[in-house]
């Protein structure tokens, strides 16, 4: 099983509209809520892969109610730790022409010392139960911004799988905690590190800081543009299909889960880093985010080329062989 750990979730408000016009009161087509948040977003992908999951979240106030009754509503498992703080929430404008989505976030919620520590405990006893742990999203606050690293210390403690998916202050101290696999937008991690990625040599260097750290696999991702990847040292450039873009919100998080899902299969890092990709792209083509069908995958795995960067790794065949 996969256990997807969000802190900082998401209750989003979409209208849909025909257009936008600045200045002018517009009344919505249709409007209802949805359920965000990065790890909420990966479950939601693996259901559609059929992975097994569970989702650990913090929820409160009304916003949280509404949270929950989503999540049974899609049939996300979950666990959640209530917050006497409200659960962040989101206006989402979704215009039909021209097809455009826009997001105005709110703040998030402050969560309490005794709330934190109850999350912890909880994730302590749900890491047994699961084969994988991905942690997502931003911190919501200082008090959440150790989570994270706790729980990544104590999944390497279980020989769990664990895959880190975040930004912001805490991401220094989650790496120096030695996730095996990490995902970054190029964006969030320059921001989080203060440093620029602008060419090959550059990403090298950042990951082979990052393989000191203990992370075996890496996958910096920039929007349409190619993906930088590395295995265990050899780096590798995944060139995305091309797709007609909507939105690329939650495309990092359908990628995550298309890691989540080739490693569970036991997939040749080549085959399962071009279903990342494809699982990202086909997700920039829709307004609900991580809702990829398996028949939207297959048709772009084709358009996916994955190839070396640098020196090669060298295949052994260790098959046995009958004389």
């Amino acid at each position: 099983m996969v256990l997807t750990v969000t802190i900082n979730p998401l209750l989003e408000k979409r209208f849909a509209i025909d257009s936008m016009i600045p200045g002018k009161v517009h009344r919505s087509n249709s409007e209802y809520f949805y359920a965000g948040g990065k790890g909420i977003n990966v479950s939601r992908q693996l259901n559609k892969l059929g992975i097994k999951n569970q989702a650990l979240l913090f929820a409160g106030g009304s916003n949280g109610k509404i949270l929950r009754r989503l999540l049974t509503e899609e049939q996300i498992d979950f666990s959640i730790v209530n917050t006497k703080d409200e659960t962040r929430i989101g206006s989402v404008i979704i215009e039909e022409a021209p097809e455009k989505m826009t997001t105005v976030l709110g703040g998030n919620s402050q969560l309490r010392i005794s709330e934190v520590q109850e999350f912890k405990s909880r994730l302590k006893k749900m890491l047994p139960n699961c084969s994988t742990v991905i942690f997502s999203g931003s911190s919501p606050c200082e008090s959440a911004d150790d989570i994270y690293e706790f729980g990544i210390k104590e999944a390497n403690e279980l020989d769990k799988l664990v895959i880190l998916d975040t930004y912001g202050n805490h991401l220094k101290a989650c790496i120096d905690a030695g996730p095996m696999v990490i995902h970054n937008n190029l964006d969030e991690i320059q921001s989080s590190y203060g440093i620029s990625l602008e060419t090959d040599e550059q990403k090298s260097g950042l990951i082979k800081s990052l393989s000191e750290k203990g992370v075996k696999m890496a996958f910096l991702t920039d929007g349409k543009n190619p993906v930088f990847a590395s295995k265990f040292g050899f780096n590798y450039e995944v060139a995305n299909p091309e797709i007609r873009e909507k939105d690329a919100t939650g495309s990092g998080d359908a990628f995550v889960a298309g890691i989540a899902y080739g490693l569970g299969k036991a997939m040749v890092f080549e085959e399962f880093a071009a279903y990342a990709s494809a699982l990202g792209a086909a997700n920039a083509a829709r307004f609900d985010a991580c809702n990829v069908s398996e028949q939207e995958l297959s048709a772009l795995l084709g358009e996916v080329e994955v190839k070396p960067i640098g020196k090669k790794m060298k295949i052994i065949d260790d098959s046995p062989t009958i004389d």
